[in-house]
């Protein structure tokens, strides 16, 4: 039975049993997540006093310009998931390409692979605003032993195995699911251990939190902009209270504890989206539904979409269960 300041390490042992394929290779690869969450926690935790902050120089696949941390936090978790051999392949929102990875004989018998935003939020270093790593785990589709392909990466939702988050705040915490439930765990900085500090997560099946870059507003497709000032009416328990980061972890983290919706809508100037499908909604509508929540792009469930690309964006509704339901409704009579 899970109990609350039980450790990570023990949380994983004790419920490995849950595990769909419990060969002890999941229970390493989180164990190995939480081990690249320290070097990055330690990392971040020095932004202001060493040359970490800013733009590193180059952009990304996205054509979004890097920062020195979304270098550092990338090259951090390949360099450790890779080090462990537990993986086949990785995929990175930085990179413009999946990572085949060989194992120690030419070969690679592993049975998963990890799709990540390794830093999501990284713009909001520089003003010292939470930041997150977003991970999704998948079996892969292709023969054991043999080089992993497209495909094994293009896997709808539903199949992913683990997802999770870790948010580097006032407290760093992981906060994951392997599809029985949702738990996070706060990192005790003084011992550099993992604690479990918030048992079975629940979105709350209703809130009073919208969290949506208004600034876009003019942009958005007319249901969107009628959810927004249904929002904004003064009645049954409206208006509801406009809170937006600007980082995916942190506004999904914020509205799961205290009930609310986050959207990222298509506009006239982003007309398929702007967050990634395989990096960012797959694995936060995993552990939304786990949370008792929903996430959707305004009309299909996430977890059904069938992804036709590596860096494929698609509009974002997630969060507690009443509210998502709502603004679909908007979008489908509009």
């Amino acid at each position: 039975m899970s109990r609350k300041n039980q450790t990570l390490g023990e949380f994983i042992i004790e419920n490995q049993a849950e595990f769909q394929y419990s060969s002890g290779e999941l229970s390493r690869l989180i164990n190995s997540i939480r081990l690249a969450a320290k070097v990055v926690n330690h990392e971040v935790n020095k932004a202001g006093l060493v040359d970490i902050v800013g733009a590193a120089g180059e952009t990304n696949i996205q054509g979004e310009d890097q920062q020195k941390l979304d270098v550092m936090a990338n090259d951090t978790f390949i360099r450790t998931l890779t080090n462990r051999n537990i993986l086949c392949g990785i995929a990175s929102e930085e990179n413009d390409d999946f990572i085949s990875l060989e194992g120690q004989n030419g070969d690679n018998n592993n049975k998963y692979i990890l799709l990540m935003d390794p830093l999501d939020g990284s713009s909001n270093i520089d003003v010292n605003v939470s930041v997150g790593t977003i991970f999704s785990i998948y079996r892969r589709v292709t023969p054991p032993g043999t080089p992993v392909t497209i495909e094994d990466f293009l896997q709808p939702g539903r199949e992913q195995v683990a997802a999770g988050y870790i948010v580097y705040g006032t407290s760093t915490m992981i906060v994951y699911t392997t599809g029985h439930g949702v738990n996070g765990f706060t990192l005790n900085p003084a011992i550099g251990t993992f604690y479990l500090s918030h048992p079975n997560m629940q979105f709350p099946e209703m809130g009073n939190i919208y969290s949506v870059n208004e600034g876009n507003y003019v942009q958005f497709p007319d249901g969107v902009k009628k959810y927004i000032k249904y929002c904004q009416e003064e009645a049954e328990g409206r208006p509801y209270t406009s809170r937006y980061i600007g980082s995916l972890v942190s506004d999904i983290h914020r509205n799961m504890i205290k009930g609310g919706i986050y959207m990222y809508p298509k506009s006239s100037k982003a007309t398929n989206g702007k967050l990634r499908l395989l990096y960012e909604c797959n694995p936060m509508a995993f552990i939304a539904e786990q949370a008792g929540g929903k996430a959707s792009d305004g009309y299909t469930r996430i977890l059904d979409l069938k992804p036709t690309e590596l860096h494929e964006r698609v509009p974002f509704f997630c969060g507690s269960r009443l509210m998502v339901e709502k603004a679909e409704s908007f979008m489908n009579n509009d």
